[in-house]
């Protein structure tokens, strides 16, 4: 595929009838001091005089040059500031030419790895209030992540609680960068509250949490950080399905973004033969991991895997299932994936529906 970030002609086309869900819109702040202003101000002074730290090897900074510059080209606001800064060329650039229904904003909160849980816990606040200052209540088609410090629990209860009367917040956004496996209980409030309010638990793959990306730690290279978004959202799924999450809490739904699919039926398969091996050992599922899976999990298309001959995307879409996928772009991100370009191979109308727009509807309720 040639690179996205030098092709801007298709993305200013309009598309044809077929509507859109976009789940994985990166909305960014203009300034710093945009997003000081939806702190408190005891924050405000805390962020100005003793900075915000996290476990990044680069302090004060992305951990990769590339992750803080790695944006199409052409999507820099004509008004100044960051992509995906100003919503009037979001619209024209986005929302507008690609025919989106509704688009999932997912912030990529600096609260979710700060080391300072209460200082996170205002910054995934000022998050959300900023979503619906900034973006939902100035597009109807913009729908927002809840944010919360997983971290702290109990910060991530009242989060909840106090926006889950907001429809306009269709999910729970944490990092699967989590400070212990996943599926470990000091979790299982998050989970228990979004299960409880109908809200999917969002796993985005990205630079802040308080782990590395990989088991072994920080990678010397971009190209190795970019690869192993993978790598988080398998771990966290495996500890969640082993330690019992699905089964405490039959109604949760997850969603893992950006991390791409193609690796899932691989994963399941070898999941099913250790179970099938050592179920002994986890006497409290019950059921198969497979089953697990297929009535609990979705993951966002991008960056779709493209495999040399397309017949072989059409056998890896079918293998995870047409219904577990939701489409995403990305944006304003340099791999972007456009939704005209992004499945290289022959789909049925129907199977182009569910890809695009249905599936997302139906797991996040959207009206």
């Amino acid at each position: 595929m040639s690179d996205p970030v030098l092709e801007a002609a298709p993305v200013a086309e309009t598309r044809a009838r077929q509507k859109v869900v976009d789940c994985d819109i990166h909305p960014a702040y203009a300034s710093p001091e945009e997003m000081l202003s939806y702190l408190p101000d005891r924050w405000r002074r805390h962020v100005r005089d003793f900075g915000v730290h996290s476990s990044s090897p680069l302090m004060g900074a992305l951990p990769y040059p590339r992750l803080a510059h790695g944006m199409r080209q052409d999507s820099y606001p004509p008004s100044g500031g960051p992509p995906a800064s100003d919503l009037a060329f979001l619209q024209q650039q986005l929302l507008d030419p690609l025919n989106i229904e509704f688009g999932i904003l997912q912030p990529l909160s600096a609260g979710h790895g700060a080391l300072n849980a209460e200082l996170g816990a205002a910054l995934c606040a000022g998050t959300n209030d900023w979503q619906i200052d900034k973006w939902m209540s100035k597009d109807s088609r913009l729908r927002g992540s809840l944010a919360v410090m997983q971290e702290d629990a109990a910060a991530a209860l009242r989060e909840i609680e106090a926006r889950a009367a907001d429809k306009r917040f269709v999910q729970v956004s944490i990092t699967p960068r989590t400070l212990e496996p996943a599926g470990r209980r000091r979790y299982w409030p998050i989970y228990e509250a979004a299960a409880h309010h109908g809200l999917p638990i969002s796993m985005h793959s990205a630079a802040y949490g308080p782990r590395a990306n990989t088991g072994s730690g920080w990678t010397s290279f971009y190209i190795e950080e970019h690869f192993a978004f993978s790598h988080a959202a398998q771990t966290s799924l495996i500890s969640m399905i082993f330690e019992g999450v699905f089964d405490a809490f039959p109604g949760l739904k997850l969603i893992l973004v950006e991390g791409g699919f193609a690796w899932l039926p691989p994963l399941v398969w070898r999941m099913e033969r250790e179970w099938d091996r050592m179920r002994a050992e986890v006497p409290h599922l019950r059921r198969s991991p497979a089953e697990y899976v297929r009535d609990h999990v979705w993951l966002t298309t991008q960056p779709v895997e493209e495999p040399p001959q397309s017949s072989q995307l059409a056998d890896v879409l079918r293998w995870v299932g047409m219904d577990r996928l939701l489409f995403s772009t990305d944006y304003p991100h340099w791999d972007f994936d456009h939704p005209d370009y992004a499945f290289r191979t022959p789909l049925t109308p129907a199977e182009k529906a569910m890809l695009l727009r249905d599936n997302a509807v139906a797991v996040f309720g959207l009206t």
